[in-house]
């Protein structure tokens, strides 16, 4: 239960969180008595309803977009609303990884979409890299570790990429790219203050 509320808290903030894989693997080479398929398993929940949460509190911030993005963001949603497994392959593809999430649910939060489908596909994703990051723990751990001695140094930078992502991404003219394949750039003037 611990380590369930543990990865709601991490999956919920949307900056300056370790990697919930890292604190999954941690907690496995506290206690390798843990299954590591059950482990996976209540990470993946955990890490779900965070991201839940944190694509609730991301749509109350849509009002601070400016309307080119909220626009463009709509086609984007509307594009995946169309088709059959859009958003289920998104979300797993990118639960699949061991790259942070935050982005992506924040992103998902300012399209306000809807789907169940994004967190079937993430906790699917998700179990699947847990228990491969799990498995491979220390073996994974020690360089990533020894890549960033300094942890804050390696969430701000993991962060930082992941904002850098997310302005792209809403920067994006989707109906360009979807109508026309070509890829072309709005404004990046994303929030109004």
């Amino acid at each position: 239960m611990g380590i369930f509320l543990v990865l709601i808290g991490v999956n919920t903030a949307p900056i300056l969180m370790p990697p919930s894989w890292i604190v999954l693997t941690s907690f496995y080479l506290l206690d390798p008595s843990l299954n590591i398929v059950i482990l996976a398993m209540v990470g993946a929940t955990g890490a779900t309803l965070g991201r839940f949460f944190l694509k609730k509190i991301s749509g109350l911030f849509r009002k601070f977009v400016g309307e080119e993005q909220k626009s463009n963001l709509d086609i984007i949603g509307d594009y995946l609303n169309r088709k059959k497994y859009g958003y289920i392959i998104a979300s797993f593809l990118f639960g699949a990884t061991p790259l942070p999430s935050n982005m992506l649910f924040i992103a998902y939060g300012l399209m306000r979409a809807k789907s169940a489908s994004i967190y079937v596909g993430f906790w699917f994703g998700r179990t699947i890299s847990y228990i491969m990051m799990i498995y491979f723990g220390d073996a994974v751990l020690r360089p990533f570790f020894e890549l960033f001695e300094d942890r804050l140094t390696g969430i701000l930078l993991i962060d930082g990429v992941g904002i850098g992502v997310l302005v792209v991404f809403a920067s994006i003219n989707w109906t360009v790219l979807i109508t026309q394949k070509k890829l072309k750039f709005v404004k990046p003037k994303i929030w109004r203050i």
